[in-house]
């Protein structure tokens, strides 16, 4: 893993804003996309996609994990691409047959997601062929439980969503609903360390390769062990991570209206009661935005929060 590699033929990697995941774009072969990024970017993304395809028809529709950033801009490329099949993994396809925004977090979360069909699903231990490659399959708990990664062994190059990322990976969100998580975290590492990729496509952040790799991987162990020692704090960060997330959508808002929006959100009551019970949901929220301030994350000014 000591020398950097190039990714397969015909994969181009559309690096996104963070409201938005990657999208993974395979031009030649079987033609699709991996991710589609957050329903407010869907309109973007589809140019984007119909750019890097230039006259090629989209033929697969492909999530990694149902996260709102990764799946928002489904419905509208299905609407643009109409025979394109979508593919998930298969841990919530009822929850999207039924479309159950309760079980898909969404509605918990205070995020959306245009609602949108499947047509097959992503079975861990299979392959998918994608562009000229065959690509295998691999659960990857943890972030989410249901989440797959994808590798395809000859240029050894993976597509790790947010299991990995070069300077961490996305928040472990079955510990703030009190089920294990941190200890799937580190199973997925071991599994992404056993296919010693060359290449890592990440569902956020650039694209990184050959020891860079080595590095990705000792630093997000790293932080795991600093999360299982502190799992408040990993709690604090996930809320701070929602709240970013919300303003990266609005770009700015009124504090009042911010507030108000997060103590009506289930998951930041929740998460309080378990975490921070110590405090008043709104004094946490006002300590929460207060540190987003001070690391230069967001700016509070007259009454009003913007993002940076």
């Amino acid at each position: 893993m000591s020398a950097a590699g190039s990714l397969p033929a015909g994969v181009a990697v559309l690096e996104r804003g963070w409201l938005s995941s990657n999208n993974v774009v395979f031009t030649t072969g079987v033609t699709a996309v991996v991710d589609t990024g957050y329903v407010t970017h869907a309109s973007q993304t589809v140019a984007l996609v119909r750019q890097a395809l230039g006259p090629s028809a989209l033929q697969l529709i492909v999530s990694t994990h149902l996260h709102s950033d990764h799946c928002g801009g489904n419905a509208a490329l299905k609407e643009a691409h109409p025979a394109a099949m979508t593919l998930i993994p298969p841990g919530q396809a009822d929850a999207v047959a039924r479309w159950d925004e309760g079980e898909l977090t969404y509605r918990a979360t205070g995020q959306s997601c245009a609602r949108f069909g499947f047509d097959a699903v992503l079975r861990p231990g299979s392959s998918i062929a994608l562009g000229v490659s065959e690509w295998r399959i691999h659960a990857a708990p943890g972030h989410d439980p249901h989440s797959v990664i994808l590798f395809e062994p000859s240029s050894r190059t993976l597509i790790s969503a947010d299991a990995l990322w070069q300077n961490g990976f996305g928040v472990v969100f079955p510990e703030l609903d009190g089920e294990p998580g941190f200890d799937e975290v580190g199973e997925t590492l071991d599994v992404i360390e056993s296919l010693a990729p060359v290449n890592v496509i990440p569902g956020h952040g650039p694209p990184f390769s050959g020891g860079e790799v080595d590095a990705a991987l000792a630093r997000a162990r790293g932080r795991l062990a600093g999360l299982v020692a502190q799992p408040a704090r990993h709690a604090a960060h996930a809320m701070k991570v929602l709240l970013k997330f919300k303003l990266l959508e609005w770009q700015s808002v009124a504090l009042d209206d911010l507030l108000a929006w997060a103590l009506a959100m289930p998951y930041m009551q929740a998460v309080h009661r378990r975490y921070a019970s110590g405090s008043t949901l709104s004094q946490w929220l006002d300590e929460l935005m207060a540190e987003l301030a001070n690391s230069g994350a967001v700016r509070r000014e007259a009454g009003w929060v913007y993002n940076i």
